[in-house]
C-alpha cells in the first residue's frame, strides 16, 4: 500500500512537469512573432537582418529626405548619426512627423530598404522613445534637449 501511494505521486510530478514543458513551449511558440527587437541604422548597416524578420529600427529622418509618392506612399532616410538606413512605407504618417525628429518604425529590411508597416514619431517637442535616444547618445550625436 505504501509503495503503491509513492509510485503514484511519482507519476503525478511526472505529468505535470511534462504538462509544464508543454505549456512552456506552446507560449514560446506563440509569441515568437509577437516580439519585435529593436535595432539602429547602425546596426542594420552592420549586419543586416533576414528578409523575414520584423524588427524596430529608431533614429532622426534625415532632413532633405523625405518624399511623397502617389497615394500614401513616403520614402525618406532615418539616420542615427553613424549610418543611414533608406525606408518607404505606405500609410497616413502620424501628424507630427517631419525631418529632424525621432521616429520609430517596425517592418522588414528587404533588398537595402526598410519596408515599414507601422511609423511612430514624438508626440511632444521633448519627447524621444528611449531607444532612439540610447543610439544616438552610442554614436556621439544625441543632444540634450533644451528646457
Amino acid at each position: 500500500m505504501k509503495n503503491l501511494k509513492k509510485q503514484r505521486r511519482i507519476q503525478v510530478i511526472a505529468l505535470a512537469a511534462i504538462a509544464l514543458v508543454v505549456a512552456t513551449g506552446l507560449i514560446g511558440y506563440a509569441m515568437r512573432d509577437g516580439i519585435n527587437y529593436f535595432r539602429s541604422p547602425s546596426q542594420v548597416a552592420e549586419t543586416p537582418p533576414p528578409p523575414s524578420e520584423v524588427f524596430r529600427i529608431g533614429g532622426l529622418v534625415e532632413e532633405g529626405s523625405l518624399v511623397r509618392g502617389q497615394g500614401e506612399a513616403v520614402r525618406f532616410s532615418v539616420t542615427d548619426g553613424g549610418a543611414t538606413v533608406p525606408v518607404t512605407f505606405t500609410g497616413v504618417l502620424p501628424d507630427l512627423f517631419e525631418e529632424n525628429q525621432g521616429m520609430v518604425g517596425t517592418g522588414k529590411y528587404i533588398n537595402g530598404v526598410f519596408e515599414a508597416s507601422e511609423i511612430l514619431a514624438k508626440h511632444d517637442e521633448t519627447y524621444m522613445p528611449k531607444e532612439v535616444v540610447d543610439a544616438l547618445k552610442a554614436q556621439g550625436v544625441y543632444q540634450e534637449p533644451e528646457t
